[in-house]
């Protein structure tokens, strides 16, 4: 076998034999265990290494088994690679409309894909060193390179290059992950098609892709993939793009893809998929209209499958479902003295959800609680999450129509950022903040923000509902002056506006009458 085909990572270049050489060392001798852990972590990727280090920086004695790659999806095939495409396609579309801010790109201009690839790749294998198996041993946590899967009460057996390990332990942690779903297209198989665990292997840009499913990573990557330069169609089976999100915030995204040159066709219905001689063909019904398109590459972004197979759950009575590992508020599993977080049992499959869960479970599983210390609950959380699509859509806490459902009365007020100087000096004018505010009171439910930096704005609506600071602080505080963050506070006074009673002007008006006279 050559080198390269037993690579983890593909390309097989100096970035990614880096990036190997951190996660996944091919030299790694997995310790000898030492007597009894009090917690073992099944899966490296952000729950599990977020666990294993307040676990062993607590004093805690700690062991972490990974099977493939430290860092897990996060690291390795989503949150990092993806935004180092989304810069690189940012920068393609920035040159191509340069003219707008006085800058005439003369005709001829390079523009090379494995290059930007190359930069990610690099800026990956750089972050990676947070995530090594060096680092995390350095730390004091007991780092197995193999697959693990529970053989007992208190017993995991680890699977190395080496040999095998068994491990005991008084608490289990379940951070397995999930996986990419594929949906079951007739064709799609046999045809090929690529996910986020391969896509970022690209080294040649697709002229023509097709792109199932119009949620975040769909859409995220349809957008890059069109501004590289790719002919892209955006198949979705439900109306219009992310079909979670309010709909004109949506739309104000979907118009930009489309300028971006992102074909959509949604409400898809009957799509087959097969191969020809030019490539891999697409049928698929859209609004009452047949397409038949034929592209060079297909990438399925449709859900996310929790990685629960060979874990050996049964044998510690661990249930589980399609939906992952079944746990309670406390992050509990079925067994009492196994815990689970991230994605392998979460609905929120967003690296801060694990790092936050992984807390919960640190806080539950090792602390004393019969001393007065409180369990940490999975469903007080504060969860907001980004699509980075350009503008970014970021959501925190309740919908407007998810509030309703509860039966909470609620105020609704929406400002645009086509009024936010900042915003039109910058050129990304299109989008909004909304704040949802519980009837009778100044507590904000939910926001959501529709802005080019929108993942950086969401936070300022996080911390007052974490805080339990309402509307009245967020109108009191003072926003720099010119930043698109004013949109917050803007949206904001709307409600101070609207509930400045008619009797308290006529109160004034009557004081600005006295005045007057005196």
């Amino acid at each position: 076998m050559h080198e390269h085909e037993a690579r983890l990572v593909l390309p097989d270049d100096e970035h990614n034999r880096l990036l190997e050489a951190n996660v996944h060392p091919s030299n790694w001798v997995n310790p000898q265990p030492a007597g009894r852990y009090n917690m073992v972590v099944l899966g490296a990727g952000t729950a599990g290494l977020i666990t294993a280090v307040i676990a062993a920086g607590i004093g805690a004695k700690v062991a972490l088994i990974e099977k493939h790659l430290m860092g897990g999806d996060c690291l390795n095939v989503g949150c990092v690679p993806s935004k180092g495409v989304i810069r690189a396609a940012r920068a393609w579309a920035d040159l191509r409309n340069a003219s707008e801010f006085g800058i005439h790109v003369p005709p001829g201009v390079r523009y090379d894909f494995d290059a930007a690839m190359a930069r990610m790749r690099k800026l990956r294998a750089r972050i990676s060193r947070n995530d090594s198996a060096q680092r995390y041993a350095g730390l004091g946590v007991d780092v197995y390179i193999g697959s693990g899967r529970f053989t007992g009460a208190d017993r995991i057996q680890v699977e190395g290059p080496a040999g095998n390990r068994t491990l005991t332990f008084a608490k289990a942690a379940i951070c397995t992950g999930a996986r990419a779903s594929a949906p079951p297209t007739p064709g799609l198989t046999e045809a090929g098609y690529l996910t986020n665990e391969t896509v970022f292997s690209l080294t040649e840009l697709p002229q023509r892709i097709g792109v199932l499913g119009a949620g975040p990573i769909g859409c995220e990557l349809a957008q890059s993939f069109a501004r590289f330069g790719s002919q892209v169609y955006l198949i979705e089976a439900l109306h219009g793009i992310m079909p979670n999100e309010d709909r004109d915030a949506a739309e104000i995204v979907q118009r930009r893809m489309q300028r971006d040159g992102v074909t959509l066709l949604c409400c898809g219905k009957d799509m087959h998929v097969g191969r020809t001689e030019g490539g891999k063909r697409l049928r698929v019904d859209s609004h009452g209209r047949q397409y038949d398109v034929t592209v060079d590459e297909i990438l399925v972004g449709v859900g996310r499958t929790p990685n629960v197979e060979g874990l050996g759950l049964e044998a510690v009575g661990v249930e589980y479902d399609n939906s992952g590992v079944k746990v309670n508020g406390r992050l509990q599993t079925t067994n009492p003295r196994i815990y689970a977080a991230g994605d392998v049992c979460s609905r929120h499959k967003f690296t801060h959800a694990a790092d936050a869960m992984a807390q919960i479970v640190i806080q539950n599983a090792l602390f004393p609680h019969p001393f007065g210390l409180a369990y940490a609950n999975v469903d007080s959380l504060v969860m907001p999450w980004c699509t980075y699509t350009e503008p970014e859509v970021a959501h925190v806490g309740m919908y407007e129509k998810e509030a309703k459902a509860r039966g909470i009365e609620v105020e609704t007020y929406t400002y645009k950022l086509e009024e936010v100087d900042r915003a039109v000096l910058d050129g990304e004018d299109e989008g909004f903040a909304r704040v949802h505010i519980q009837k009778g009171t100044d507590r904000i439910l939910g926001a959501t923000i529709v802005a080019a930096h929108a993942g950086e704005m969401i936070g300022e609506f996080s911390v007052a509902m974490k805080a339990g600071a309402g509307a009245r602080t967020i109108a009191g505080t003072i926003h720099p002056y010119p930043t698109q963050a004013e949109v917050i506070k803007k949206a904001v006074n709307l409600w101070r506006k609207a509930h400045f009673s008619e009797s308290q002007k006529n109160i004034l008006k009557k004081w600005f009458a006295w005045a007057r006279k005196g």
